[in-house]
């Protein structure tokens, strides 16, 4: 028979809302962490941002509020913003206690930046921008000290396990072998699907497959053409993308097109530092006008290099002097606002599964995230799904196992050019500017390439799944909000206001 391994707790990935829960959780009973490759392969150690958080004097919960729900485009969950502002501040706090080597001002406070959007400075950072990465080195070494985490690395998560209308685990991949993980609760923190567009800051493990799985097995989920794309990766061949932080923006760098020319300032009243997705789209229009984005940080001088040690790195690497030269930008496909729907303590539609982080769909982020959003909502809502999770019953009925085998990939040169397919189709067509003429186009070639997926091209499947959920919700909702942009329903209609589309 199939190999069978039981856990109190099952926690599906490893980036910042990963390891938190499975962190807290170990205090309550055994936890097994999976993720798809290494435990350093996430979203969260790439980001370069910081986390957004009412810290400082002349900030409060209710302006970090009004900030994430003006972001949002009226589509946020006005009560889950409420718990993300007021329990941020903790949790930070708690990340620094727990060893988090966050950039300090002289008086030994946290040293705050401001970033697009936000109307005070509430950004922490580490080293500058490796504010990511230093939250996922606390959170790793905080896991590696749990003795009641079990990690288990290059794990494939195939599809849910579901018995008598419950989530009682995972099928999955363990080194290639067949193994089903049962569990009293199973966490999804899958991250998001940015590698369902040609251009992208999301690693390569960001292939939708929580989104996918979850779908299949009939959980809702909502938002799904809500996508976010960053205004300003590294203008490159590389998949994915070095990002440019808003930071960068945020400190007096401005964007000029192949001129030399500033064009924010024209466009919308805060400039360079308008809402992501403004920016990601007036880039876009511009790079069609008159061709290469440019990003003019040369006025930071060698302060660039001081606050910004890692993008100088990148762009050193690149052949690019950022206190000399400008620095060619693109958007990218950066982050997803839709996924698993949730409660506020993280349940999903299917009793016994959670989903958090990038995954769920809280309602933090409406239609459009602002920008530090995500790392506090990974820390809050974490903590929220661990502390929910001592409630779970431990008995509860499991199907009898039965024999299967993990599906061997027997052409992963026609899986690779078919996801290539699937990241130009959505790319060109379910990207920053969509149509109705272009969406019907990118569904029927996505429809084409399904059949000549082989049963072992699990990822690609995914990655498939994934794209016909963003480009359907696209199709559906026939107005522009917040990420989604619709250049044949170039405005807000009002009688989407408030509206989800949901699966």
């Amino acid at each position: 028979m199939t190999e069978r391994i039981r856990t109190r707790y099952l926690v599906v990935g490893s980036g910042v809302a990963g390891l938190h829960t499975a962190w807290r959780a170990s205090d309550h009973g055994l936890v097994m962490l999976l993720t798809k490759r290494s435990l350093f392969d996430s979203a969260t150690a790439y980001a370069q941002g910081g986390i957004a958080a009412a810290l400082g004097a002349g900030d409060s919960p209710a302006l970090h509020r009004r900030d994430t729900l003006a972001a949002g485009a009226a589509l946020c969950d006005a009560a889950a913003v409420q718990v993300l502002v007021e329990e941020g501040p903790a949790r930070v706090l708690e990340l620094q206690t727990a060893g988090a080597r966050f950039d300090l001002a002289p008086d030994g406070s946290l040293k705050l930046g401001r970033e697009a959007a936000h109307s005070v400075h509430r950004i922490v950072h580490a080293q500058g921008d490796q504010t990511g990465a230093e939250v996922a080195r606390t959170l790793l070494a905080r896991v590696a000290e749990s003795p009641g985490v079990d990690v288990r690395e290059w794990a494939r998560v195939l599809d849910l396990i579901v018995h008598d209308g419950q989530c009682v685990g995972v099928r999955a991949s363990l080194a290639g072998q067949a193994v089903e993980i049962i569990a009293d609760a199973t966490v999804f923190a899958t991250g998001g699907c940015g590698q369902v567009f040609r251009h992208t800051t999301n690693p390569q493990v960001a292939t939708g497959d929580g989104f996918a799985i979850a779908h299949r097995a009939g959980v809702r989920l909502a938002d799904m053409e809500f996508v976010q794309f960053h205004p300003t990766a590294l203008a490159t061949s590389e998949n994915p993308l070095a990002l440019i932080s808003e930071a960068v923006r945020g400190e007096g760098a401005i964007l000029v097109n192949s001129q030399g020319e500033p064009f924010m300032a024209k466009r919308h009243k805060l400039g360079d530092l308008a809402p992501r997705d403004v920016v990601a789209r007036e880039i876009f229009r511009e790079q069609q006008r008159t061709g290469p984005v440019y990003l003019d940080a040369r006025k930071l001088g060698r302060g660039f290099a001081k606050r910004f040690p890692g993008i100088q790195a990148i762009c050193l690497a690149r052949g690019i002097t950022p206190s000399r030269q400008l620095i060619p930008v693109t958007p990218a496909a950066h982050y997803m606002m839709g996924g698993i729907v949730t409660d506020l303590r993280g349940r999903s539609s299917l009793p016994r599964l959670y989903a958090v982080g990038e995954s769920a769909r809280t309602g933090v982020h409406g239609a459009n995230r602002l920008a530090s959003n995500s790392l506090l909502e990974g820390l809050v809502f974490a903590e929220r799904v661990a502390r929910d999770l001592a409630t779970t019953p431990k008995r509860f009925p499991t199907p009898r196992a039965k024999k299967w085998a993990v599906p061997m990939l027997d052409d992963r040169g026609a899986a690779q050019v078919a996801a290539d397919e699937i990241r130009a189709l959505m790319w060109n067509y379910a990207g920053i500017d969509r149509t109705a003429r272009g969406l019907r186009a990118c569904l029927k070639g996505l429809a084409a390439i399904e059949p000549r997926l082989s049963e072992g091209a699990t990822e690609e499947r995914n990655l498939l799944t994934t794209s016909q959920l963003i480009a359907e919700a696209a199709l559906l909702r026939k107005e522009s909000r917040g990420g989604h942009y619709r250049s044949d329903f170039p405005n807000r209609q009002r009688a989407w206001k408030g509206r989800q589309i949901t699966w």
